[in-house]
């Protein structure tokens, strides 16, 4: 469908009331999702010819093309079913991760809000179709192309389009000319608004003409096609690890080959034995665990209403020293209600009795203040108040038209709403906001505005917002002024608005201190409500609060001093959070800084963890941040942190075991070939064997494991600190050098006493292979001992993946069949019994690491709680 056959479709009846959801669907189905294209869908075959160029699929095919050479059928059958196998694996864990992406892709994409069945409705922006109406406000992303039906004071930056960064203004299409065919970007006060667009001022209605492929963003979409994404500091660590492994794999095959050529002059089998020796080495799981971790964790966490809209992000998680934090909607619940109404010195505490008199051109004029139809938390609260104390009286003007909306600015922290009445030959303005806006508005005396800060001092120290209420009329005759200033308003009062706190803040800020993780609340409210909040959810409020204007005459030195003990910041506007971020920043903090709005937009970019609001916050906001969060929820927020810790833990237990199990599949590929005379152990078809355990291991058992319940006792980890410390790189040798002598020893047991060769290699397999599960099972926590690991980590996966590598262990060692295909020779219960005690003995000196390091913490700790 072209977009003039778009156009003709839509109607002036959906400008007036939207469309029904069946409409919607029909139209969905019609013209497909609102979505630019993205690169073609992978086919089953594609997808396994991508595996097969993976080096260790190509090993594998080699080794098999050497046994066909060697005459040896049955090996070479054996390792091209290995290679059918593996890409089976391989392409399910692409799917999983893929569709784990897709659902992360769905969540996170822009939101339009439309009106659908005569109500205002939150839908992803690839639902949205022609003929929707859309509610588009400040902040917003355009999700389609649409003509406005309604606007007021509305600007759109359209340089994504055009490349001109000033702001267009937009006027209203006239109703008949709904059905023409639309314009091109760019020029002013036209009726046009394009996908992709930003909208800088305003709010308006628009009805959509052309969705997807078909908007002006669509047709120039092909390039975005092309854009790759960056790696990650972690993606670039795994890459060097990598690369010098897979090197010294290369040189160690080359040795292989030729001292088995020259040693036993068969150059097709030292040939076999290197490509063994080169896929023992090969650690190709390593950028298959970090995209399976990075996907799957990323899914994991959107589970917790945690978007993820950047993978470094996850990585970044576990180094947070510091959370600033709104406190509207995300430390509270944005819930208002008006508590207080103060006027001349009286106050009226909104219960079950009746409004005096004295109190109704305050909420009068309050309701005149505020949208016709709220959806702001706080507008909604005085339509709820009109309605409960006014109805039924002629306080409350559903007749009178709205002429003109003075909106707020920074330097003047109120806004105005001029009507007419159909009554009466002047306007009438109605003004609400910060009480010194208002003060300033109605020229207060000295001794009035005084009375007025004590009021708002002492209604601010219980923990309510206050805002201030002024009316004022003006001849129809003459022309509006440019300005709110030019009005002469009369002081009216104050109203006091209560947001409780949320539920488990209390729990998440205590937690947060207990990982060495500051809560740092950011708020527009007076210093004493903010401080009020502050104390009921346990933040340290000993060093007062710092104010907006008082930061704005601050050093950076004296800011950078301050705010290493200072954990409230009130009256703040948007644009000093980036003020913050620097100066916590400047002190070698790791900041995650919360927004949502689209002067947030600055602070959210330069935050190492920028989190922007889902349910209430602007696509700008989402879009310069790296973290979305769908609840508005700080507990999530906390959750989030939390969840990136386990994820970056588990992947480092993943990657450790992925370490240690390769040093003693190295080691018997290597030692053997030295020794004249003595059997091979591990052949291509045997590390098949083995990788089939260590893929899965790697990517779906430590995955699925359980976070840590202490992950949030220990302080955060630093920023730049590699995943493979010291600590991290000795423990992995250490556990596969001692996997490698006990099974070194077993190895010389059986070939020193007698064995043939071939039930030689079967019980030294059998030990690696224990070996190789018993790793599995002590790595899986590096605190708790494996028998409280089963008691405490409920890990299904691990049941799946022991229980299947056990059984495939005893049938290719007790099938006759299956044995003589391996070149495994039978194994007696006590060889049995040998293997299986070496290979737990392996490992056991771990278990006892555990219980040192337990005794060391405990120690610590009672250092830390006992007398200075």
């Amino acid at each position: 469908m072209t977009s003039a056959e778009c156009d003709s479709s839509v109607t002036v009846a959906d400008a007036v009331s939207g469309l029904t959801s069946e409409q919607a669907a029909i139209r969905l189905a019609a013209d497909g999702p609102n979505e630019l294209p993205t690169a073609k869908q992978r086919n089953i075959f594609r997808e396994a010819w991508g595996v097969i160029r993976q080096p260790m699929l190509l090993l594998l095919l080699a080794a098999g093309t050497v046994n066909f050479l060697l005459s040896d059928p049955l090996d070479g059958a054996m390792l091209m079913a290995f290679v059918l196998v593996v890409i089976t694996i391989t392409i399910y864990q692409e799917h999983k991760t893929q569709r784990a992406l897709a659902a992360l892709r769905e969540l996170s994409s822009p939101r339009a809000l439309v009106v659908r069945d005569g109500e205002q409705r939150r839908v992803t922006g690839r639902e949205v179709v022609r003929g929707d109406l859309l509610l588009l406000a400040e902040g917003d992303r355009v999700p389609a192309d649409a003509a406005l039906v309604e606007c007021a004071n509305f600007s759109v930056d359209e340089s994504a389009l055009t490349g001109e960064s000033v702001p267009v203004r937009k006027v209203a299409i006239e109703p008949s000319a709904l059905s023409t065919t639309m314009g091109r970007a760019g020029g002013d006060a036209t009726p046009w608004v394009f996908s992709g667009t930003l909208v800088v001022k305003g709010h308006a209605l628009a009805v959509v003409k052309a969705t997807g492929v078909n908007t002006e963003l669509g047709k120039i979409g092909a390039a975005l096609r092309t854009i790759e994404p960056q790696r990650t500091p972690l993606q670039r660590e795994i890459d060097r690890l990598v690369r010098v492994l897979a090197g010294f794999g290369v040189a160690a095959a080359i040795v292989v080959v030729t001292v088995y050529g020259l040693t036993r002059g068969n150059w097709l089998a030292g040939l076999l034995a290197g490509i063994a020796t080169a896929m023992s080495l090969l650690p190709e799981e390593f950028p298959v665990v970090l995209t399976v971790f990075m996907a799957l964790g990323a899914w994991r966490m959107s589970r917790k209403h945690v978007l993820t809209r950047r993978p470094p992000v996850v990585e970044t998680l576990g180094s947070a020293t510091v959370l600033c934090v709104d406190k509207t909607g995300t430390l509270t619940l944005n819930q208002m209600t008006v508590r207080q109404l103060i006027v001349d010195g009286q106050t009226f505490t909104c219960d079950e009795h009746p409004l005096p008199e004295v109190f109704h051109p305050i909420v009068e004029f309050s309701v005149l203040a505020s949208p016709i139809d709220p959806f702001d938390p706080m507008d909604k609260a005085f339509k709820e108040l009109g309605e409960r104390y006014l109805s039924g009286t002629p306080h409350l003007h559903t007749d009178w038209e709205l002429v003109r909306e003075y909106p707020l600015s920074e330097r003047l922290l109120a806004l105005s709403h001029v009507w007419r009445s159909p009554t009466q030959d002047h306007f009438v303005i109605a003004a609400k906001g910060a009480p010194e806006a208002i003060a300033d508005l109605c020229h207060l005396d000295g001794d009035r505005l005084a009375a007025l800060t004590t009021h708002v001092e002492h209604t601010t120290a219980g923990g309510r917002r206050v805002l201030g209420v002024a009316c004022a009329r003006f001849d129809a005759d003459d022309a509006l002024p440019a300005q709110q200033h030019d009005f002469e308003f009369e002081y009216l009062g104050l109203v006091g608005l209560q947001d409780p706190v949320r539920p488990g803040v209390a729990d998440a800020v205590a937690e947060c201190r207990r990982a060495a993780i500051r809560t740092i609340m950011i708020t527009g409210d007076y210093p004493g409500t903010a401080l009020a909040i502050a104390r009921e959810i346990g933040l340290d409020v000993s060093a007062g609060a710092i104010t907006g204007a008082e930061l704005q005459g601050m050093s950076e030195g004296e800011l950078a001093q301050r705010i290493q003990s200072t954990n409230v910041f009130a009256r703040m506007v948007p644009e000093q959070k980036l003020q913050l971020v620097r100066a916590l920043q400047a002190n070698g903090e790791v900041v995650g800084m919360t927004g949502d709005g689209v002067n947030d937009a600055p602070a959210l970019r330069a935050a190492d963890i920028g989190i922007a609001m889902g349910a209430r916050g602007t696509d700008v906001a989402r879009e310069s941040a790296a973290l979305v969060i769908t609840d508005d929820d700080f507990s999530s927020i906390v959750g989030g942190v939390r969840q990136g810790r386990g994820i970056f833990d588990n992947l480092r237990k993943a990657m450790s075991y992925a370490i240690a199990v390769h040093v003693p599949i190295v080691g018997m590929s290597l030692i053997p070939v030295f020794i004249a005379d003595w059997p091979l152990v591990l052949l291509p078809v045997q590390i098949a064997f083995l990788e089939l355990i260590i893929d899965p291991a790697c990517s779906v058992v430590f995955e699925a494991e359980q976070i840590d319940p202490n992950i949030m006792e220990s302080p955060p980890r630093g920023l730049h600190e590699p995943m493979f410390d010291r600590q991290v790189l000795a423990v992995a040798a250490l556990q596969g050098l001692s996997v490698l002598v006990a099974t070194v020893a077993v190895y010389l047991w059986a070939v020193l006493g007698g064995q043939p060769d071939d039930v030689a290699r079967s019980v030294t397999f059998a030990t690696l292979v224990i070996g190789n599960l018993a790793l599995i099972l002590v790595n899986r926590s590096w605190r708790l001992p494996v028998w409280r690991t089963f008691q405490q980590r409920r890990n299904p996966m691990v049941k799946w993946i022991l229980g299947g590598a056990a059984l495939l262990l005893a049938a290719v060692l007790s099938v006759p069949g299956l044995r003589h295909a391996f070149n495994f020779g039978p194994v007696s219960l006590a060889q049995w019994g040998a293997a299986i005690v070496a290979g737990m003995i392996g490992v056991a000196w771990f278990e006892v690491y555990k219980v040192v390091i337990a005794h060391r913490h405990a120690q610590l700790r009672d250092n830390a709680d006992g007398p200075s």
